[in-house]
């Protein structure tokens, strides 16, 4: 019997180590050798951990148990581990095992599946057999065709055909290719590529090492952010355990062609994520970008030939090699193949990963999958692409996902984060924290990006406290306009997306700032205050909590809030049971 705990990040974060190290004390404890503990990655369903599976001798799951805390275990090894009866209390309910069954994964095929630092468990399930299959018995030509009829496109961003990238650097001469990764996950609310390097590295391996013989590299590197620690270890391991069974470093299979890769830690910048910026980093220098021609594919890293893809991209190489580009063509849409993972967070009941097929609209991904919102508000918006993306309204929920329909409404894919809001959300408000993020983020090189988005900033920053003014929201669309076109690279050509959205979709809530001072979702705390109904009870409750004293009154009678004291916490809010404290 093995019993399997799940240890991404979300896990961990939540108690998993505990709760295995608990299994470990009472097992032992108990003497029950025929027991292993053992470890995963994160299989998507992050609101439910920490997750436990149970397997039974034959290798089938016998319950999953969610939110297993470390207080649950003694009892899952009493009455299931050695009473044979599963604790029903504890298993993922029916409506939350929908979560997983809608999907369809391939990029996640492993993760949550196997243990990430055995390579033996990856190997069980097909691994590195695409690699051998195509070192062994196929052209480089052979291989860029399968990835062409599959219809993969860039998981990154852009959706830039995958084919042609590698036809790019394998048609340019040079003493020495390249085949990079892009792990510097950025964008707020996205942990896609990290749930993969945590949960299924060797995936990542086995498509590089598939792409660097397509495009006749011999060294790959994959450029990952010092903040995913785990990540960074986990691959450290697939690295080393794929070397010594000859699946990186000197005469794969026996061929003669030879592939290894190193891991490059780059210090969090968001602009690194742009191609360019990314190479001058890995070469020391500070991550700023340059004009592109010469493009990567001639000139990248060194001034050599280089192939550019990020995490998700290449998990996918190696389930197209092993099924064929045409079962990845007949699942998606007509111009977007495959599926997509998306990071479905915000005010949404099941937040966590997901992989649909593209083409499935924003509803059933929000909705189907996703359980709706929390609390049963009204959905208002979805921000996709995340800083370089837009927001995309209630109204436009049936939009399908692709890169084409997303793209009209103003937002992109991108590399998959859904951040998803209620009727609550301040949209001018959320334009200001992703113009916030960008600006911060901004390497400073062209003055379109470095002094626009700063300026962009002070206008939203002024509306959100209730000093807007006439002719501000058509100063933000001027400037928009010259960021858009005038920016280097693509950190700055995007920035503006989120206040075009908001602008196009939720003038009105910009106009209710700057001419009736109101903000329309009671956000804003400059532009709020707090009021006590006639509803109250007099039970003291909300002036027990509120921390600056600004509430009065007698018990059983109505209370009143001192506005000059009033800080706006919103803790008598959260206090009251009798909804007798009102946001005006």
């Amino acid at each position: 019997m093995k019993v399997v705990v799940g240890q991404g990040s979300c896990g961990i974060a939540t108690g998993a180590k505990k709760t295995s190290d608990e299994f470990q004390r009472i097992v032992a404890e108990k003497n029950l050798t025929n027991v292993v503990i053992d470890k995963t990655g994160c299989i998507g369903t992050c609101y439910l951990e920490p997750i436990v599976d149970v397997y039974n001798d034959e290798g089938a799951l016998e319950a999953r148990y969610v939110k297993c805390t470390t207080d649950k275990v003694e009892k899952i090894v009493e009455e299931h581990l050695i009473g044979g009866k599963p604790v029903e209390e504890y298993v993922i309910p029916a409506e939350d095992e929908a979560f997983l069954s809608q999907q369809q994964r391939i990029v996640l095929r492993n993760c949550g599946q196997i243990n990430p630092e055995k390579i033996d468990e990856y190997i069980a399930v097909g691994g590195y057999e695409a690699a051998r299959k195509v070192i062994t018995s196929m052209t480089p030509d052979e291989v860029i065709e399968e990835i062409k009829v599959s219809g993969l496109r860039g998981r990154g961003g852009a959706g830039f055909p995958t084919w042609f990238k590698w036809n790019a650097i394998k048609s340019n001469k040079g003493a020495q290719k390249y085949m990079v990764c892009n792990a510097d996950e950025g964008d707020p609310g996205a942990f896609m590529d990290r749930s993969v390097l945590e949960g299924d590295p060797h995936s990542l391996l086995e498509g590089m090492i598939i792409g660097g013989f397509a495009a006749g590299a011999t060294e790959g590197i994959i450029y990952c952010r010092a903040e995913y620690p785990l990540a960074i270890a986990r691959l450290e391991i697939a690295m080393a355990q794929a070397r010594e069974k000859g699946y990186l470093g000197k005469n794969l299979f026996g061929t003669g062609f030879d592939f290894d890769i190193r891991i490059k830690a780059g210090a969090g910048a968001f602009v690194c994520g742009e191609e360019t910026a990314l190479i001058a980093s890995l070469e020391g220098e500070r991550g700023m970008p340059r004009l592109k021609p010469p493009f990567p594919a001639a000139k990248g890293y060194w001034k050599l030939p280089t192939n550019i893809n990020n995490v998700e991209t290449y998990a996918n190489v190696a389930w197209i090699i092993a099924n064929g580009g045409q079962a990845f063509a007949d699942r998606g849409a007509e111009k977007s193949k495959g599926s997509k993972v998306f990071a479905l967070a915000g005010k949404i009941k099941k937040g966590g990963l997901v992989e649909v097929p593209m083409g499935m609209t924003l509803k059933e991904v929000i909705y189907n999958i996703g359980g709706g919102i929390k609390n049963d508000k009204e959905f208002k918006a979805v921000q996709m692409g995340g800083p370089s993306g837009g927001c995309i309204p209630a109204d436009l929920i049936d939009t399908p996902v692709t890169y084409e329909d997303i793209n009209k409404t103003g937002a992109i894919v991108g590399s998959g984060g859904m951040i998803v809001m209620d009727e609550d959300t301040c949209m001018v408000d959320m334009a200001r924290f992703f113009l916030d993020f960008t600006k911060k983020e901004s390497c400073g090189k062209c003055n379109y990006c470095r002094i626009g988005t700063k300026r962009m900033l002070e206008i939203l920053e002024r509306i959100t406290k209730g000093e807007g003014k006439d002719g501000d929201i058509e100063l933000l669309e001027e400037l928009a306009g010259k960021i858009k076109d005038g920016a280097m690279c693509g950190l700055g050509q995007t920035a503006p997306n989120p206040v075009l959205t908001t602008l196009k979709y939720f003038r009105n809530e910009y106009e209710d700032h700057i001419y009736n001072h109101k903000c329309t979702a009671k956000s804003c705390k400059a532009l709020i205050h707090y009021e006590i109904t006639e509803d109250c009870k007099g039970c003291t409750a909300c002036a027990r909590h509120c921390p600056v004293g600004a509430i009065s009154g007698e018990k059983k009678q109505q209370h009143k809030i001192d506005p000059a004291v009033c800080i706006k916490c919103g803790k008598c809010e959260e206090s009251c049971k009798f909804g007798a404290v009102k946001r005006v």
